[in-house]
């Protein structure tokens, strides 16, 4: 993965394959490089970029596979590639082929205008937030990195091939009464001065209180139920060509997630959060949960765009409704000389909510909550 790859703001598209089947008795001695479902033989990884960069790419698409020729060379044909209009149309040539993440990007940028028609009202934040949330990977992805769940380096590896996986349209679009989407547009004051124009300090941090179905979800006791949570943003970066000298130049701003725990009541969870703020931790500590996230902290903490879910049981979830959204030190707040400190910033965040269970009225119990507006305290 190469420049411009590594730029946070931007969604980077790689390119996965189901491109098997090739009916050329001309080829019958080649071999796939890839199998169905795996990494595209085009695509880049940042498996060997330091951890503090973000994981690219954000998400794949289909991008053709390749051959294998009996002489050991890499060859392409067109039976393993997109077909598409051609650039020659008015030579009568009106088909062709595109392959390799050129046409994953360009099945991405569809992917993202489709979301732009359905929700005019949507911010480039969350287009790309929802384009992260709906994706997810398939079992040739697991078996290819030999991922093993609970394993964070193995998440890690997943993440620097894959991004979050192969996105899905309709999940990006709809809820359905199993697997439910709330969307948060906000605005936040990351910084402000303290007293005075020499002292700054944290400034805002967001509690959501959830419209949760607390008593159907109770009522569903073991049922399997997946929590997903994603927060996009923005950063500007770093004003020069300072780069890296301390992690805090680069990045104007961060901002983080967290979810009260299990058992963790929403006055306990305000105190917590409020006292990371305070003693301005990049991570909030103490009794997280940290364990119950398949991607976790560490993982999705890079970059401006966070995701990761939680599986459990739907007594679990049940009163797991409690989020916050907090800032992390940035130079809008140390670089006092370029007078940033009070800027604001907005932010995207998506939460869905859904179960492998049929017949859960999850969608229609939580739209008729959700008739009060929810309120967001700051």
């Amino acid at each position: 993965m190469q420049n411009p790859a590594q730029a946070w703001n931007a969604l980077v598209v790689g390119a996965y394959t189901e491109k098997i089947q090739l009916n050329d008795p001309l080829f019958q001695d080649y071999t796939l490089v890839a199998d169905e479902g795996q990494l595209s033989p085009y695509s880049s990884t940042s498996i060997i970029w330091e951890r503090k960069w973000a994981s690219r790419p954000d998400v794949v698409f289909e991008g053709g596979n390749l051959l294998r020729a009996p002489d050991n060379s890499i060859v392409r044909h067109e039976n393993l590639e997109l077909l598409s209009t051609s650039k020659q149309f008015n030579t009568r040539k009106y088909f062709d082929t595109i392959w390799a993440t050129s046409a994953a990007t360009a099945q991405a940028s569809w992917f993202a205008a489709k979301i732009a028609f359905e929700y005019p009202e949507a911010w480039a934040e969350t287009i790309r937030g929802l384009i992260i949330h709906s994706a997810n990977w398939n079992t040739a992805m697991f078996a290819q990195l030999n991922v093993v769940k609970g394993n964070r380096t193995s998440f890690r590896n997943l993440l620097k091939t894959f991004g979050f996986g192969i996105p899905n349209l309709e999940r990006a679009l709809y809820s359905q009464e199993s697997a439910l989407t709330y969307i948060a547009q906000e605005t936040i004051q990351p910084f402000n001065y303290k007293g005075t124009t020499t002292t700054t300090e944290t400034n805002e941090i967001h509690f959501f209180n959830l419209p949760w179905a607390k008593d159907l979800l109770l009522d569903l006791g073991e049922t399997p139920v997946k929590l997903k949570i994603t927060l996009s943003y923005f950063i500007e970066p770093g004003a020069g060509e300072i780069g890296w000298k301390d992690k805090y130049r680069y990045q104007s701003h961060g901002l983080r997630f967290d979810v009260n725990n299990v058992g963790e009541t929403e006055d306990e969870f305000r105190r917590r959060i409020n006292i990371a703020a305070r003693e301005e931790n990049e991570e909030v500590n103490g009794n997280t949960g940290s364990q119950r996230w398949a991607i976790g902290v560490n993982n999705r903490s890079t970059g401006s765009m966070h995701s990761d879910f939680w599986e459990g049981t739907a007594a679990d979830l049940a009163t797991c409704n409690h989020i916050a959204v907090y800032p992390i030190i940035g130079w809008w707040r140390e670089r006092k000389n370029l007078e940033k400190v009070e800027n604001e910033t907005r932010y995207s965040l998506i939460i869905s909510l859904d179960t492998p269970a049929q017949d859960i009225e999850l969608y229609t119990t939580v739209k008729n909550i959700i008739e009060v507006p929810i309120e967001i305290e700051i």
